[in-house]
């Protein structure tokens, strides 16, 4: 009971008051000798209790130019119920169908639940130190960038920053998934959504509210129900056309009878008219009517997406709509970005392979003066070999060539860093290095000094999501990089992937996965493009559908991507593969059971074969089992990395 909202335990309380009075109704002749029309107020009162708000809603919705629902479906019938002489049958149905409506409605909820759970990772309010360094308790919306939050421990981070003072742990799970806490200190960026684990901390605002990584998420999640998927789409057009053609339908079951009835003499009427008045035919039309209401469709489709939205979000993926929860049910392609999707983007310097007469400290200088104002994590993999400080000073004329390498004045001397393709632009004769890994040639004065050998090792989940994707009925995998073609073929090799196309610039990236989307199996089939969300921006767009890795905090990623996971464990795209195929299943499984038992039971009323009971059942019944069935989407346990 403690379970239940207050709308919904007010309708349990009708439900149990109704019941017994239609108890009380029926036992009556059995203690008090009273005649039958006694009984027909206390019928009337126990129906409109339970069923007064379906006939004005049913009433509502005619004066407002929408007749065909299931409330004037259930209204038309028990009311016809009554006017045949079927009082204990009417309140019944109407009974059984309030009590369906709040089993649907329990349904609902508790599959909004791990929706309202990511909710929760707004925190109300912010505590805003001020400048004679006290706290005042204030709207996050009313704090400016640049001042200064302080989060205590057990304290959800209300808004994007950077630690100014105090160590502590974060705990992440709300918006990744993951249980693992975050280490973090001075300089270090935090996110609004995470739990302050531990330390005091000292927070300057990055970002506003409405910019913040948990207002855009919730904003995704909140906006997702906006983007139906195509089945979604199908039962709203169905039951648009289906409601109207059953009312016709079920009027020409008794009008047609009737009129033959009236008409006929009884030696010309049909065998199935024998011993049958027009009472008979109303009722076998008004258990018709019970059997069509489409609210198992209607109600089960969408909350399976739902729930498969939601189950997702449990394990830190989140889907943008229904839309592309079924694309990636559909998907025979995946196409990755190797660096830091399947890689961990973390590249060490392997060897140095120097020119004669050059020393490899010389050789690693000059890679690392040239490449210190780049962010790149190969520019940050050559400053951490060196090892030294560097000054800053002694670089001049920085040029950075998208997809080549860095040109800079190095004590003013020039010196380039890059691939290949820097070397071919400049005319030097480059040696070639057989070792797997990304090579990074370097030349002074336009003279080949040698070339660095980086390596990236892929993930250790990296695998397992192979592996994942082809267990969910992906086809075929694709690898594109930038990366040396040797280095590129020696990730494949490890993971299993099937195809790479390496040293590729960013534009070929979209050129490449323009061929594949021609190249698809079928229509239907789907290409996934997984990505971090930034670079890979254009690429995200353009597939079927994207997938940026490691978001959190990306606004980038948020924006471009379809499916955002949001950490970088790459296992997590099978679970979602997974998530998305198993929903799709379930929702085919619910469009199948309901058409079937409602065909099989309108024939049967129709015939005058089913009763009523079978007709709520082929209505509440069918429903109910079917959601039952949709919320199985909501466990997601066995899809856990």
């Amino acid at each position: 009971m403690n379970n239940l909202t207050r709308k919904q335990r007010k309708m349990l309380y009708r439900i149990l008051a109704a019941a017994a009075l239609l108890i009380a109704v029926k036992l009556l002749p059995n203690l008090f000798p009273v005649p039958r029309w006694t009984a027909i107020p206390l019928y009337l009162i126990s129906y409109l209790i339970i069923g007064w708000d379906v006939l004005w809603k049913a009433v509502r919705n005619i004066l407002n130019g929408q007749v065909f629902d299931e409330n004037f479906l259930m209204a038309l019938a028990t009311v016809g119920a009554f006017a045949t002489g079927e009082y204990a049958e009417a309140v019944f149905v109407m009974l059984f169908y309030q009590t369906g409506e709040l089993f649907q409605d329990y349904a609902v909820g508790k599959s909004r639940q791990s929706i309202a759970a990511l909710m929760d990772i707004r925190p109300d309010t912010a505590n805003l130190e001020l400048e004679d360094g006290s706290l005042e308790e204030v709207d996050p919306e009313d704090v400016e960038v640049g001042s200064i939050i302080v989060v205590r421990p057990g304290e959800r981070v209300p808004l994007d920053g950077e630690v100014a003072e105090g160590v502590s742990a974060l705990d992440t799970a709300a918006l990744t998934g993951e249980s693992a806490p975050r280490d973090v200190g001075p300089g270090d960026a935090v996110i609004s959504g995470c739990v302050n684990q531990s330390g005091l901390l000292r927070v300057k605002v990055t970002k506003p509210c409405e910019e913040s990584t948990v207002s855009k998420i919730l904003d995704l999640v909140e906006n997702a129900g906006e983007k139906k998927a195509a089945s979604e789409n199908f039962i709203t057009r169905f039951a648009r056309y289906y409601t109207p053609c059953v009312v016709i339908a079920a009027t020409a079951l008794f009008l047609l009878p009737t009129i033959a009835l009236a008409l006929l003499p009884a030696s010309a009427q049909p065998a199935f008219l024998a011993g049958t008045d027009w009472t008979g035919w109303l009722h076998r039309a008004l258990i018709f009517l019970v059997i069509s209401c489409p609210c198992a469709l209607v109600i089960s489709v969408p909350l399976s997406f739902f729930g498969g939205i939601g189950g997702a979000s449990k394990c830190g993926i989140l889907v943008k709509g229904s839309n592309y929860l079924e694309t990636l049910a559909r998907t025979e392609t995946v196409v990755f970005d190797k660096t830091g999707t399947l890689t961990q983007g973390s590249f060490t310097v392997t060897a140095l392979h120097p020119a004669p007469g050059v020393t490899e400290d010389a050789l690693l200088e000059a890679a690392a003066l040239a490449e210190s104002w780049s962010s790149h994590p190969i520019s940050l993999s050559l400053r951490r070999a060196w090892g030294k400080d560097l000054d800053p000073g002694r670089v001049t004329d920085v040029e950075e060539i998208a997809g080549h390498g860095v040109i800079a004045k190095v004590d003013g001397k020039a010196v380039s860093a890059g691939n290949r393709r820097l070397m071919e632009k400049e005319g030097v004769q480059w040696e070639p290095c057989d070792l797997p890994g990304t090579i990074v040639h370097v030349t002074v004065e336009e003279r080949y000094a040698g070339h660095i050998l980086i390596s990236d090792l892929p993930k250790p989940e990296a695998k397992t999501l192979v592996e994942g994707l082809k267990a969910a009925g992906v086809k075929t995998t694709v690898m594109l990089t930038g990366d040396t073609e040797a280095a590129a073929k020696a990730v494949a090799r490890e993971l299993g992937i099937d195809e790479v196309h390496a040293q590729l610039l960013p534009a070929d990236k979209v050129e490449r996965v323009e061929r594949l989307l021609a190249q698809k199996s079928s229509p239907g089939a789907a290409l996934a493009f997984v990505g971090d969300g930034i670079n890979d921006a254009p690429v995200l767009t353009r597939a079927d559908i994207g997938i940026a890795m490691g978001a959190l905090g990306s606004d980038a990623a948020i924006e471009a991507a379809d499916v955002v996971l949001m950490d970088d464990n790459p296992a997590k795209i099978a679970a979602a593969m997974r998530i998305s195929r198993k929903t799709l299943r379930i929702v085919k499984q619910n469009i199948w059971f309901a058409l079937g038992v409602k065909g099989a039971v309108l024939l049967l009323g129709a015939f005058g074969v089913a009763t009523m009971w079978e007709a709520v059942f082929a209505d509440v019944g069918v429903a109910f089992i079917a959601i039952l069935n949709a919320m199985r989407c909501l466990h997601v346990e066995e899809f856990n990395p």
